[in-house]
């Protein structure tokens, strides 16, 4: 398998400070300390560790806030636009495909997440999604809070692992601005998903590859799945409480160690 580009997202929607990057008096989110180190580097790291993964980007609002950190040579650091979503059309026009997606929150993120996910895309699927269950997320971090999407063959929440593998998978990012640019308008969101798609996930009758499926007609692309055998891949920094618990997590593995 040819080396894949790997892309953090590290910017902050808009521009806009974040809460949490405030309180920690950094400018950016991915800055925070973890385990005495900023995040991003850890998530770089992780990367860099993968056989799977070649170049590296990082986008951000400045990339001067990035300025003080050795984030390695084989990093180079691109401008964020307004949000996500567009961030990742710009890197795909930039970098082309294969395309690994990930955010610098995801400060727990191993190399062998990413080289499970990898090896087990779909084959021929243009897009890939990273998930985990609740059952191995609850075995690996008890008491945890997630979010969770509920199907008839289980709950799972999202790994912050996305990978787009062909150019058709531009399409994707299109339906994703879509999504973005309603995300404060539900009813609107649940037009573009379709009503026959919300019955059927409200009623427990979808299934995870029937979303799939589902998302892969309204995109015009074969969308594929990939449920991670690592509850804590589910895991990142999006509240003071997840800081706390990957502390925790980081802690344990310096005590086992």
């Amino acid at each position: 398998m040819s080396k894949v580009t790997a892309l953090v997202l590290a910017g902050s929607r808009q521009g806009a400070a974040d809460p949490m990057a405030v309180a920690a008096h950094v400018s950016h989110k991915a800055l925070i300390p973890v385990g005495g180190r900023p995040m991003i580097l850890r998530v770089i790291e992780a990367l860099e560790r993968s056989p799977c993964i070649g170049r590296i980007a990082v986008v951000i609002e400045n990339p001067l806030a990035l300025a003080s950190l050795d984030l390695g040579e084989r990093v180079i650091v691109l401008s964020a636009a307004e949000g996500p979503s567009l961030s990742v059309r710009h890197a795909l026009e930039k970098l082309g495909t294969p395309l690994l997606v990930t955010t610098a929150d995801h400060a727990l993120l191993e190399p062998e997440w990413i080289d499970y996910f990898l090896a087990h895309m779909p084959k021929g699927a243009d897009v890939g999604v990273a998930v985990a269950a609740q059952t191995q997320i609850m075995e690996a971090v008890p008491g945890t809070r997630r979010t969770f999407l509920r199907f008839s063959d289980g709950a799972f929440s999202g790994c912050n692992l996305f990978y787009f593998s062909t150019p058709r998978a531009s399409r994707a990012v299109a339906f994703w601005e879509r999504m973005e640019a309603e995300r404060k308008h539900p009813l609107r969101m649940a037009r573009i998903l379709g009503i026959a798609t919300l019955l059927l996930y409200i009623t427990r009758v979808l299934s995870l590859s029937g979303i799939a499926r589902r998302l892969g007609k309204l995109t015009d692309l074969s969308v594929g799945m990939v449920e991670l055998p690592y509850g804590l891949a589910a895991v990142d920094v999006d509240k003071p409480a997840d800081l706390e618990l990957v502390e925790q997590v980081l802690n344990g593995r310096r005590q086992a160690s």
